[in-house]
């Protein structure tokens, strides 16, 4: 019986995902669902002093406040704004409803050591080992605060041996942009908010398991952790994780933008793939784009905006060498200082379109987290704002 309960549930969750849903091929990233873990009657991971559906409630409404003051384009849609009960379905509808184009769940862990700390980042996917399933079992139990939560979720029981079966034949349409998410999380988690860092994961989440949209699973901190749980506890430990993670969203969302109008301009000038390979051939050799002359008859000589796109690849808190052995070879490796970090770049391109085709090339020589990154006046912009500015000099 357990056996055909089984299969019938891995049947559901095979062939209930509607393949039109693309909504991350659209491209901009304009609407972001916020999920604080747990609430009402579930409290989540419980510390000496704090609970986790209080802790990541903070959390939540911090970074969708930094959202809406500093990215006026992008709608903040929350799961819950306060201390109720929200259901797992409920909250992957409230996203799919909407149309959203990125959920963040966040979450606070717990561990039989007091000693376990530092962040993690989860995205849907097969357990990798036991510690991975142990993280999926405890949250995924918030459905026994649920009322008829065998019929909801088809039959899946946290607490039974064959749940995990389910999860290994499911696969992420959106993987690959939730992986790229969870890094960028990470990365500023240990580069900004200085947390230690436990790594991009996979396991089962039933939250991230019927979302149509790239998905993540953020645990700040391990409550658990005396220490880690009184920095949860504060004003500052909040929004410093929040700001970590604010930050992540913002570039992924430059990075993501920038791709959907280089795909506009494929659709809409017709350029191929091939012509595309040949603009950037024919580019190598350029250092900027032909500037206007100046007007013989000012006084002041005109200064023209050169905006350019450039490849980045990797980031370090220490200044590495162009030669070092890391960049394993790439030509023309350059490097800039932003936010605190040296950022290492190839390129130097006058479009978005040959920048796309530079940055595919970079991530087929092994550097598979490489997004595109604009400059004007080598000053660095976002790439919308390097487009627009381009735009408005050929209407001009």
């Amino acid at each position: 019986m357990k056996r055909l309960l089984v299969i019938f549930v891995i049947g559901t969750l095979l062939f209930s995902h509607p393949c039109e849903a693309q909504n991350s091929s659209r491209g901009f990233v304009n609407k972001v669902v916020i999920d604080p873990g747990h609430g009402g009657r579930a409290p989540g991971a419980v510390g000496r002093r704090a609970k986790e559906k209080d802790i990541v409630l903070a959390i939540s409404l911090k970074l969708g406040e930094y959202i809406r003051e500093n990215m006026e384009d992008v709608e903040v849609i929350f799961t819950r704004e306060t201390d109720v009960d929200v259901p797992l379905h409920e909250r992957a509808r409230i996203a799919n409803e909407k149309n959203a184009d990125l959920f963040i769940s966040i979450h606070c862990n717990s561990a039989g050591s007091r000693t376990a700390i530092g962040t993690e980042t989860f995205v849907m996917g097969l357990h990798r080992n036991q510690a991975n399933l142990e993280v999926a079992r405890r949250e995924n139990k918030a459905i026994l605060y649920e009322d008829d939560y065998l019929e909801t979720y088809d039959g899946f029981d946290p607490n039974s041996p064959e749940a995990s079966i389910i999860f290994t034949l499911y696969q992420n349409a959106y993987l690959e942009q939730s992986l790229r998410v969870a890094s960028l999380i990470q990365e500023q988690f240990r580069e900004r908010a200085r947390r230690v860092d436990r790594g991009v994961k996979q396991a089962g989440f039933l939250v991230l398991y019927n979302l149509t949209m790239p998905g993540v699973l953020v645990e700040a901190g391990f409550l658990s952790n005396p220490r880690e749980e009184e920095y949860l506890m504060s004003e500052a430990g909040q929004a410093h994780i929040a700001s970590a993670i604010f930050r992540a969203f913002r570039s992924y969302k430059e990075e993501q933008d920038a791709l959907a109008v280089a795909r506009y301009q494929y659709a809409h000038n017709h350029i191929s793939e091939d012509h595309i390979t040949n603009l950037h051939t024919e580019n190598s050799s350029e250092t900027k784009p032909e500037t206007i002359a100046p007007n013989p008859n000012s006084q002041e000589p005109e200064i023209t905006n050169v905006v350019s796109f450039r490849v980045q690849f990797a980031a370090s808190s220490d200044e590495k060498t162009i030669d070092d052995p890391v960049f394993r070879g790439l030509p023309n490796v350059s490097w800039y200082f932003h936010e605190g970090l040296y950022k290492y770049t190839v390129g130097d391109e006058p479009s978005i379109e040959s920048a796309a085709e530079l940055q595919r090339q970079v991530q087929d020589a092994g550097f598979k987290d490489a997004f595109v990154v604009a400059f004007v006046n080598n000053e660095r912009i976002s790439p919308a704002e390097a487009i627009q500015m381009l735009q408005q000099g050929n209407n001009d």
